[in-house]
């Protein structure tokens, strides 16, 4: 089932699950979210009501295709009709991924602003390797972004999901296919990151900032559904796949990177970031806002032996995506180096 999208903002609104339950024609809906959200997603179950198929708290990080199975029998088992996603990145995958396998509709209800429910791209891990797809079947026909759900975010967790999410963003800004809209649009959620973020975390329950910042989620997110990603995405995608890194996290560290060794390829492009961060370059404006928000900055930080650079690098220039600088191995390498040892960017 595909539809134009749904997008409603607002504070208190996933307690309105039940009613876009009812607006997408549907009567059994199944709950999902990770083992950490079953709280909320029984919460949830609850605001539902008698809509309420089953819960199935299983989502984990990189959407294993085992544990899409596993719900695939879940949602088969209770007859539901309709998927109801409340979380992170892991939990709307996981919606993804069923309803590319079973078309059926999901009303997403985000806890992060990775923004994955604003896109058709699919990510899914299977024999240690992580592999995406696009396809119109997996973009939510519905989502609440709820600023309550957001506004008791641990600091460290809004700051790496923000930061996930710009990542869509300036790729998108050099991305082979760019056009004005895209531009703007990843100008939109940049902007929106950049006035909001500092204020929700100094006060991490207002809910205006809040709002602005899943307006910056939404934006990014959208911008990626419609823009192919370059090399910073191919690598996370290598480093979460192969060694099992935190997502949201290794965007993080990786993203400044990513934009120092594109920068003599895409430098008119990049240059709106420096424009916004403040700077001459965009890599570097990135690398301290991201320190300015006490962010992770290294990889080893986040479990990389420094015995896995050299495989990552291959891998990521094995089979690259298409990037504005040719995809380089040794370079690869260099720049793993850096990320992994919490080294400033460099080209």
């Amino acid at each position: 089932m595909t539809t134009e999208q749904r997008v409603r903002f607002g504070a208190g609104l996933r307690h309105e699950a039940g009613d876009e339950v009812e607006r997408l024609g549907c009567a059994r809906a199944l709950i999902l979210s990770t083992p950490h959200q079953a709280e909320l997603a029984m919460d949830l179950a609850a605001d539902i009501g008698a809509h309420c198929a089953g819960l199935f708290t299983g989502a984990a990080m990189h959407t294993p295709v085992e544990v899409t199975q596993a719900a695939m029998a879940h949602a088969q088992e209770t007859e539901a009709d309709c998927l109801v996603s409340v979380g992170g990145g892991s939990t709307i995958g996981l919606g993804k991924a069923i309803a590319l396998r079973t078309d059926l509709p999901q009303v997403a209800i985000p806890t992060t602003y990775a923004g994955s429910e604003a896109t058709p791209i699919l990510g899914q891990t299977e024999n240690g390797a992580k592999t995406t797809l696009t396809d119109p079947r997996v973009r939510p026909e519905t989502v609440l972004y709820d600023a309550e759900l957001v506004a008791t975010l641990p600091a460290a967790m809004t700051v790496t999901s923000a930061l996930n999410a710009m990542a869509h963003a300036v790729e998108a800004l050099y991305a082979r296919d760019r056009d004005e809209d895209t531009d703007a649009l990843a100008m939109e959620g940049l902007r929106a990151f950049v006035d909001g973020l500092a204020a929700v975390v100094e006060t991490p329950g207002d809910l205006a900032a809040r709002e602005t910042t899943q307006r910056g989620a939404w934006a990014c997110g959208a911008v990626l559904g419609r823009s192919s990603m370059a090399l910073h995405h191919k690598l996370c995608h290598t480093l979460g796949g192969m060694l099992g890194l935190p997502h949201a996290e290794t965007h993080a560290v990786v993203l400044p990177h990513a934009v120092a060794y594109n920068m003599g390829a895409a430098a008119r492009e990049l240059a709106p970031v420096a424009e916004l961060l403040g700077g001459d370059d965009p890599a570097r404006a990135l690398w301290d806002f991201a320190g300015s928000l006490d962010a992770p900055r290294s990889l080893r930080g986040l479990g990389m032996e420094e015995g896995d650079i050299d495989r990552c690098a291959a891998a990521a220039a094995a089979n690259p995506y298409w990037n504005p600088r040719p995809v380089e191995e040794d370079a690869i390498r260099a720049l793993l180096a850096r990320a992994w040892a919490g080294e400033a960017p460099a080209g």
